[in-house]
């Protein structure tokens, strides 16, 4: 009896096996095949099923091989767009720009240069992450809007351009406030100006200018003697202009206590240097004093020139 059961189990379990294998190997067949006609018309249908998987499995095989041939403007085409819907966005842009490239003359061109730059976008990362596809998906859709200046699809391009120069806006943003945080004040100052020129328009200008007169006003603070007066009146220079440009700021009272405290400051550092004229063993304390707190990271600005180390 068990003998008849397992017999039984087994022919229904190698009759699924047979099954499976057929309808597997239906489609290996047609891969391996060289009836590149059926190949393409099956791929075709496999794509318009959302199969893209299988689809790009034929696709792939009919690509090397209609090189050159009639056909072969449709069959990348399909190829293109069939890695862009399965999310393989570094192939779809480059193979929806070589199309562009390779038919600049196909009512498809168009298309294709704007999917292969908004695969970039695509791919452009959160604003913490490095952003080199940030930027080179600004070029793309730019070179598209100055390729296809009529296009319908530049309102969408500039759309898309806004979107990432936020996002580089944010990353600025962000990092510039890093060094504040970590106490490497006169950087944080460069870093401040640095975004103000570079992003005009910025919806953090008045925030951003707050903190410039805070970075130069505790980079003062932690400079040497003969220094800090130079740089506390910096700080103040930086506070009249911020309260003539924010009559109404949230932080009036508090730049008002910058300005204030730099103007102490400034009074301190003179009778400070005044006592170490007369007296050798202060003079030698504030000669040793090392009015770094940490070693400024070097850090480029627009125009590729290190943050000097000038305490």
């Amino acid at each position: 009896m068990f003998k008849k059961q397992l017999f039984l189990f087994s022919s229904v379990l190698l009759l699924i096996v047979i099954t499976l294998g057929s309808c597997k190997s239906k489609y290996e067949k047609l891969k391996a095949s060289n009836d590149n006609a059926k190949k393409y018309s099956e791929a075709v249908k496999l794509y318009n099923k959302k199969d893209y998987s299988k689809a790009l499995g034929l696709f792939e095989d009919l690509v090397g091989r209609y090189r050159g041939r009639t056909g072969y403007e449709d069959l990348y085409y399909y190829y293109a767009y069939t890695n862009y819907k399965l999310k393989d966005y570094t192939a779809a842009r480059y193979h929806f720009k070589t199309f562009a490239d390779t038919y600049p003359s196909s009512p498809r061109a168009e298309e294709c240069r704007f999917i292969a730059a908004y695969c970039f976008y695509l791919d452009s990362p959160i604003y913490s992450l490095d952003q080199e596809n940030t930027q080179k998906a600004i070029e793309s859709l730019q070179l598209f809007i100055n390729l296809y200046p009529k296009s319908d699809r530049v309102t969408e391009a500039s759309k898309l351009i806004q979107n990432l120069r936020d996002k580089l806006e944010e990353k600025a943003y962000a990092n510039s406030k890093l060094y504040l945080v970590i106490g490497d004040f006169q950087s944080s100052v460069i870093a401040f100006n640095n975004m103000l020129r570079d992003y005009p328009d910025t919806k953090y200008a008045e925030e951003l200018e707050y903190l410039i007169i805070k970075a130069q006003y505790e980079y003062a603070n932690v400079s040497r003697e003969e220094r800090k007066e130079e740089r506390y009146n910096q700080a103040i220079s930086y506070a009249d202009q911020f309260t003539e440009k924010y009559e109404a700021s949230k932080y009036a009272k508090d730049v008002a206590g910058l300005k204030n405290g730099s103007q102490r400051g400034i009074i301190t550092a003179k009778r400070t240097l005044a006592e170490a004229a007369v007296n050798p063993r202060l003079a030698e304390k504030l000669a040793k004093k090392d009015t770094t707190a940490i070693t400024p990271p070097s850090v480029k600005g627009k125009d590729n020139q290190k943050i000097p180390a000038n305490n």
